[in-house]
């Protein structure tokens, strides 16, 4: 199942490209609107989600790092372990991998991650977010779903 780590390293290199595309044309916190509820705003978080520990000092950085690396292993564990019959349990851990891993290089090369999906209603923004994170929170759902199917006992 570890066939499934191209997913993975699709991820990574969509997450890293439009990250370095919109540092290029983006100065921090610049705002381009592109549709009524969806901007590009350039981001730096030092944080977790949310900016969860962003202004904790700099330790959060390292902490983080170790935390996916950890995190990511154990995904790579599992699903060297799943059976050929699971395959969206593997894409599910894929997405999750490749998000995490697309954010710690983030982590490593600059001191944060670096967001710019910028999704609003009104005056509410949710808070900024990348590739990665999408991958991971598609990759989580996709999970719950199929934990939710039949399955048989073997």
């Amino acid at each position: 199942m570890l066939k499934w780590l191209n997913l993975s390293a699709l991820v990574i290199v969509l997450d890293q490209l439009s990250k370095w595309l919109m540092s290029s044309l983006l100065d921090l916190h610049e705002t381009v609107p592109v549709m009524p509820f969806f901007n590009f705003t350039l981001a730096h978080n030092t944080g977790a989600a949310f900016s969860f520990l962003s202004s904790a000092g700099g330790w959060q950085r390292w902490f983080f790092v170790v935390l996916a690396l950890l995190v990511s292993t154990a995904l790579i564990v599992w699903l060297k372990r799943l059976d050929k019959a699971a395959k969206l349990e593997a894409a599910s851990l894929a997405l999750i991998l490749g998000g995490a891993i697309g954010n710690v290089i983030d982590r490593l090369y600059h001191g944060y991650v670096i967001d710019f999906i910028d999704i609003f209603y009104g005056s509410y923004h949710w808070p900024a977010f990348n590739i990665a994170d999408s991958a991971i929170c598609i990759g989580a759902v996709l999970l719950i779903v199929d934990s939710f199917s039949n399955k048989t006992e073997q």
